[in-house]
């Protein structure tokens, strides 16, 4: 189902359409803006319960 969508004559197609709509002066902060997103993400998701715990290790060791 998705082996045709990503042909690289669509992929193509999808750059020559973000060219036109925000220039070339844009494209690469738009590009390290999803980037940047995307880490961000992944980070929230992987060690979102690890950091609480962290964050919980460290407030009861400046209680002590």
């Amino acid at each position: 189902m998705f082996g045709q969508l990503f042909q690289p004559m669509h992929l193509l197609l999808v750059l020559v359409i973000a060219l036109l709509i925000f220039g070339p002066g844009k494209l690469p902060q738009l590009g390290a803006s999803i980037g940047k997103s995307i880490r961000e993400l992944r980070k929230g998701l992987d060690g979102d319960s690890s950091g609480q715990s962290t964050t919980a290790s460290q407030s009861t060791e400046t209680r002590k």
